[in-house]
């Protein structure tokens, strides 16, 4: 598997933010993707100062096998099933159990993450909320 995988610098002085899932986010690629032939994706999210609401704010789930995120600044808020409502603020890590139902309640306009998941074509699918128990 990691025979294939190549060496990587994505530097931030060549850094292009562009749109991505989240509509009201930009996303820095920082090339994993290709230097693991798809195995994972690494990118950085930040709050692009836009407030429309997007389907992600929805119960969803990703179809993936590994996500975690590292708060690199500001804060949001997500709930997540069977875990409650959940304030993660800079420096703070989230390991994301694959298919965790979970939804994005709030965020502050200077919120960035860096997030890895595998693999790198991970889906997202808008489900219904939990059952409540």
């Amino acid at each position: 598997m990691t025979d294939n995988w190549k060496f990587v610098h994505s530097k931030a002085t060549d850094a292009e933010w562009t749109p991505g899932l989240r509509e009201i986010f930009e996303y820095r690629d920082l090339d994993l993707k290709e230097a693991t032939g798809g195995d994972y994706v690494a990118h950085l999210i930040r709050a692009n100062g836009r407030e429309d609401p997007d389907a992600v704010q929805q119960w969803h789930i990703h179809h993936c096998t590994f996500q975690v995120v590292l708060v690199m600044n500001g804060w949001a808020e997500f709930e997540y099933e069977g875990q409650g409502v959940h304030r993660i603020e800079k420096g703070d890590f989230v390991n994301q159990p694959p298919g965790i139902k979970h939804r994005e309640i709030a965020c502050s306009e200077d919120f960035e993450v860096l997030e890895i998941v595998a693999p790198a074509n991970f889906k997202t699918e808008v489900v219904d909320p939990p059952a409540k128990g």
